[in-house]
């Protein structure tokens, strides 16, 4: 695969930081940042995705799956589609600045 597309593949591995109570806690506490992540990516895709595109060294990745959900809305039923996530811990002094500004 040649550079160019695999720099393409991997601005598309990460869909978006995930946010929760969780991943606000791990981020204020353990350096660690939450992001949702496509269903096929590795736990490479996603070092070489978040070391690219924030310039940032980490230190390690979790992978989870997160499964699909079936929830009811009045009398119909419907189901949530499942995910990925990604938990990456970055090393010591390193951080994420979502909002921009220094």
């Amino acid at each position: 695969m040649s550079n160019t597309a695999d720099r393409e593949r991997l601005m598309q591995v990460l869909l978006g930081p995930h946010v929760s109570e969780k991943a606000t806690a791990l981020a204020e506490s353990g350096n660690q940042v939450v992001f949702k992540v496509r269903t096929d990516a590795t736990k490479a895709d996603v070092r070489r995705a978040v070391e690219l595109l924030f310039e940032v060294k980490v230190e390690r990745v979790a992978v989870l799956r997160m499964p699909a959900k079936t929830k009811r809305f009045g009398q119909r039923e419907g189901t949530r589609g499942s995910w990925k996530k990604a938990y990456v811990r970055l090393a010591p002094g390193q951080d994420i600045n979502f909002m921009g500004t220094e």
